[in-house]
């Protein structure tokens, strides 16, 4: 898929599209997302040290998360949001490393216990045809929790603006031969989905449009949204 550059990003709060490198210094002014912060600290006194975390494609960064995650969350949590809005076809095992290359952490370990500012962890999901993320700690403060769940998002990257190769409308399906290659891969609107078709002259398999890097990859359909 030849997506090379980090997409901008819409603001969960306030719907804002902002770049990847503007997100710490918009949330500070983000009037919503300040107010909520204030609501939380006032109905509780708990308090933990919460993570900002960003996610991002590992062969392709257009495709981008920044969340919001408890300290006392679990690998495990994380591991099923991004199953649920990015990777989950097949029920395949993932894990996560250390760094780059560094050895499998349990699934069990909490948050606050493998990041800090500045470090960084990889996902891998499906050791068959793999989807790898990498996961950046870009900050974290001290406060309740804004939501009854451990992750909250923060940002996610604008949805692919594909156009259809041959009338410019917006594109929702693509040639499943062509959607894992380097080269032009002709996006198709719905009413010019139809004219793919393989070396044989027979239709091609089409695949549906949806944000997220693991599009044409095994099983993957989507619906590529967040489970909460």
């Amino acid at each position: 898929m030849p997506r090379r550059r980090p997409n901008p990003g819409i603001c969960a709060w306030c719907g804002e599209v902002t770049t990847p490198s503007r997100v710490i210094a918009h949330l500070a002014g983000c009037a919503p997302y300040q107010a909520a912060i204030a609501a939380a600290d006032e109905r509780t006194s708990t308090r933990d040290t919460i993570y900002h975390l960003r996610a991002q494609d590992a062969q392709t960064p257009f495709f981008w998360l920044d969340l919001a995650v408890m300290g006392t969350a679990r690998l495990h949590d994380l591991d099923h949001y991004l199953r649920a809005i990015w990777l989950e076809c097949c029920g395949h095992l993932s894990q996560f490393s250390d760094g780059r290359r560094g050895p499998a952490l349990a699934i069990e370990r909490p948050i606050h216990t493998v990041f800090q500012p500045g470090s960084t962890l990889t996902h891998v999901y499906d050791f068959g045809t793999s989807s790898e993320t990498t996961i950046t700690c870009l900050g974290t403060r001290v406060g309740a929790a804004l939501t009854p769940y451990p992750i909250t998002r923060l940002m996610r990257n604008q949805p692919p603006d594909d156009r259809c190769t041959v009338c410019q409308q917006p594109a929702i399906w693509f040639c499943a031969w062509c959607v894992g290659a380097d080269t032009a891969w002709e996006p198709r609107c719905d009413g010019h989905a139809a004219i793919y078709h393989d070396a044989a002259d027979d239709d091609a398999e089409v695949i549906r449009a949806v944000n997220s890097p693991r599009v044409g990859m095994c099983g993957y359909n989507g619906p590529a949204e967040p489970p909460y």
